[in-house]
C-alpha cells in the first residue's frame, strides 16, 4: 500500500499512456459495421455489395471505387431508396476518410438496410492499400 501512495504519480502515468495505446484500437474501426479495405474486396466479390460514395461529386470524381455510385451524404436519406431498391444487398458506404460513410451506415440502417457497412479509413485506406481507384 506503502508503493501505491508513494509512487501515485507514476501509476497514474502508466494507465493514462495504457488508455492511450488502446483508444486507437477500440475506435479506429467504428464498430460493427465498419470494414478494412479488405474486408471490403471480400465483400464486393463475394456478396455483390452495392457500393454508394457519399462524397460531393468533386471529391467522387477526383477518384472512387470502381462501380461506385455518387450519392452525397446530404442527399442520401432522400436518394438511398432510388438508387439501392433491395433493402437485402449489402451497402458499402465509402468517404474521403470514413466519418461521413459511418453516418451513411446509420441513415441507411434507419432506412431498413440492415446490411450497410463503411469503409474503416475511406479512400485513404484504399489507396493505402494499393487497391484500384477509378477517376472521372
Amino acid at each position: 500500500m506503502d508503493f501505491i501512495v508513494q509512487n501515485w504519480v507514476l501509476i497514474l502515468i502508466a494507465v493514462v499512456s495504457g488508455a492511450m495505446l488502446l483508444w486507437p484500437a477500440m475506435t479506429k474501426g467504428g464498430g460493427a459495421h465498419s470494414l478494412t479495405p479488405t474486408q471490403a474486396v471480400q465483400l464486393i466479390n463475394r456478396e455483390k455489395a452495392l457500393v454508394i460514395d457519399v462524397c460531393s461529386p468533386e471529391e467522387f470524381a477526383a477518384g472512387h471505387l470502381t462501380n461506385a455510385k455518387n450519392v452525397p451524404l446530404g442527399e442520401l436519406e432522400n436518394r438511398l431508396t432510388q438508387v439501392a431498391k433491395n433493402k437485402s444487398v449489402p451497402l458499402l458506404m465509402v468517404c474521403a476518410s470514413g466519418i461521413r460513410s459511418k453516418r451513411a451506415v446509420a441513415t441507411a440502417q434507419k432506412l431498413g438496410y440492415e446490411k450497410a457497412y463503411s469503409l474503416a479509413g475511406g479512400m485513404g485506406a484504399w489507396r493505402a492499400a494499393g487497391l484500384p481507384v477509378q477517376k472521372g
